[in-house]
């Protein structure tokens, strides 16, 4: 077959204008290596992982004070060990520019706007960082943060890592339980707190939350409340100093979404963290001074830790804190023309829900500074793809995906590679993934788990408290023994190119034939009766075909009638195939999801299964512990049938 019309082609003069086509430049000239194309890039990126990642560390000039004995000492999975003998600090890079130009600008549903210069930046976290040094705070204490997504979080982060304590967050949109299970495995010397926010048209007041949080953490020895004692805190100027720590002293700790059981404590490295995101935001992402980085996010995904390192490329980072879609859809799109943001990233459902509600986002404000815009999230469907280029042609659109584990992308864009609808455009350098059959063959052009065969700096240095990384293995290694295994479904495709077709442990098997979920959501994303969805399959213990079931949020004024039923699944079956067809629909008035915005279909799966709900999910992960209520009176009914 043809390859597919891209939507995007890379500029003649890429190699020219953009930060990849420049290192090609200094590879060719500082290691005699010339490259074709990204795909022979990639292909020597993953075979010399020890010459890719030293020539990361050259490129990027990163800084330490005493260097590294070899690249990578032991390439086991797990217990790969990089650049033994390094010193160096993440914040040491993300302050390395100074002066008057804009380093950060923070838009907030609570407060007025804030722009800080570089210099303005590091002065901040030089008096946070004496003041955290008065409390007592000291090199692998924990400084943790129930904080929005402003200054206060960002100048914090940054002053715990120049001290070589270690950072976690939570939005204070999160629930006690929710705060505790994480907050709480981690014996925390400081909490840094607001007692009430805004989010949209809502003053929301957390003072009982906060004062239950506190109760529970008995290792505390000061609590922040950022309204009050900030001024009290940032007194003192004191010296920026930065610890100099080994290459995987733990940064911050992040935590896996929840869904069952305690949160997974992910702990990621300075150095790791820092060559990763060197790697993925400006080789990648094409970042660098004068561009204005935002993604939406709240403190407690991957994506704030993300878009905070795009002031490690120089970038000016913009902050946002509140409801994303109030008074309106528009409001990013808003915020971006004011911001005069070039790299713009959300969720693949914000596009979708932008897409159905007919949005445009040019009318929202002046967008001819954006020049990109990014994806991530969820899959984002053809037809979320062929909808960004309707509205802004001009744009480079970087679809990714990755995860909280590697705190970066596996796979996304390149500003040398083409654009298709519906794929991502390439895997990253340095990550070396595969598809993989039942057998842990590598395929390609077929779907199969998506593994990675090689080492990343940024793989977590372990989980908190795992001491004999017995849980770390078992998350990760227990499915192809030594092979990273993420749990999603991948096909890369004969070009290079990849399309991730949903969580392999939410697989829907139809007589033997597995179906990405993401499939059907991408048809029924075009049907305007429905607003979201989810659909799971309920295997047969007894061997037979199991129940495929569908459940629609519909929009407003829409019921589920028998009409539109019918309409759902010709539509299933004549845009993917009668195997697509859901054995059930029913109508619920929200779909699951986590506070990222990822749908909870292994949980909804277990519950009809007969899982009692605590057992499987915990209400504190979810951004509307109500939507569950539909899915357990659903599992109560199905249980008096059986």
């Amino acid at each position: 077959m043809p390859d597919p019309k891209p939507l995007w082609d890379p500029p003649k003069d890429a190699r020219a204008t953009t930060v990849i086509g420049r290192y090609l430049s200094w590879l060719e000239t500082e290691r005699g290596l010339r490259f074709a194309d990204y795909d022979q890039l990639w292909q020597w990126s993953v075979a010399d992982l020890e010459s890719f990642w030293s020539s990361i560390w050259a490129f990027f000039n990163v800084a330490a004070s005493a260097p590294y004995e070899t690249v990578l000492r032991r390439r086991e999975m797990p217990g790969a060990e990089w650049f033994p003998g390094a010193r160096l600090n993440y914040a040491q890079h993300a302050l390395s520019t100074s002066g008057s130009s804009t380093a950060v600008v923070a838009y907030s549903q609570s407060r007025p706007p804030v722009e800080l210069s570089w210099d303005a930046l590091a002065d901040l976290v030089r008096r946070c960082r004496q003041g955290l040094r008065a409390l007592g705070v000291r090199r692998g204490d924990r400084v943790v943060a129930y904080l929005p997504n402003g200054v206060e979080a960002l100048v914090a982060f940054l002053a715990t890592a120049s001290l070589g304590a270690i950072w976690a967050s939570c939005p204070p949109e999160f629930g006690v339980r929710s705060v505790l299970d994480r907050l709480g495995q981690l014996e925390p010397a400081v909490l840094l707190t607001v007692r009430r926010y805004r989010y949209g048209s809502k003053e929301i007041d957390r003072a009982t939350e906060v004062d239950a949080v506190v109760r529970e953490l008995p290792s505390l020895h000061a609590v922040i409340d950022v309204d009050a004692d900030w001024a009290a805190l940032l007194a003192e100027p004191g010296p920026l100093v930065f610890e100099q720590l080994p290459f995987d002293h733990p940064l911050y700790v992040l935590f896996s979404s929840g869904t069952t059981g305690l949160p997974k404590p992910i702990v990621h490295g300075h150095g790791g963290i820092l060559l990763e995101h060197l790697k993925a935001l400006a080789l990648h992402q094409d970042l660098g001074p004068g561009d204005r980085f935002f993604w939406f996010s709240t403190t407690g995904w991957m994506m704030w830790n993300l878009l905070v390192s795009g002031l490690c490329v120089g970038a000016t980072i913009v902050l946002f804190d509140g409801d994303p879609t109030w008074p309106d859809l528009s409001a990013l799109w808003r915020m971006a023309s004011s911001a005069r943001v070039t790299t713009f990233g959300v969720s693949a459902p914000f596009l979708t829900s932008c897409r159905t509600a007919s949005l445009h986002p040019r009318a929202c404000g002046d967008l001819t500074r954006l020049r990109s815009v990014g994806s991530t999230g969820a899959p984002l469907s053809p037809a979320g793809f062929e909808w960004v280029y309707e509205e802004l042609p001009h744009v480079w659109l970087t679809s990714v995906s990755g995860g909280t584990d590697v705190c970066t992308a596996f796979v996304g864009g390149c500003p040398l590679v083409p654009v298709v609808a519906g794929e991502i455009s390439c895997r990253y350098l340095g990550a070396a993934v595969e598809a993989f059959d039942e057998d842990g063959r590598s395929i390609v052009g077929r779907q199969g788990e998506l593994v990675i065969t090689a080492p990343l700096p940024s793989m977590p240095v372990g989980f908190w408290g795992d001491k004999d990384g017995t849980r770390y293995k078992d998350a990760y290694f227990s499915r192809f023994p030594g092979v990273w295994c993420h749990g999603d479904w991948i096909t890369i495709t004969e070009r290079g190119s990849c399309v991730i077709t949903g969580r392999s442990d939410a697989t829907l098997n139809r007589g033997g034939v597995r179906l990405g979920t993401a499939e059907f959501y991408a048809v029924l994303e075009d049907l305007p009766e429905i607003d979201d969805s989810l659909v799971v399959h309920l295997e047969d213990p007894a061997g037979g075909p199991g129940q495929l079931l569908l459940f629609v949020k519909l929009q407003s004024t829409t019921v589920l009638s028998e009409p539109l039923k019918e309409k759902i699944v010709r539509a299933l079956r004549s845009g993917l195939s009668p195997r697509h067809a859901p054995d059930e629909i029913y109508a619920v008035p929200a779909i699951p999801r986590t506070h990222s915005g990822k749908k909870l279909e292994v949980p909804i799966k277990q519950i009809l299964g007969g899982a009692s709900p605590s057992s499987v999910v915990s209400a504190g992960s979810l951004a509307d512990p109500r939507a569950l209520e539909a899915f357990i009176a659903l599992a109560h009914e199905r249980g008096r049938k059986r």
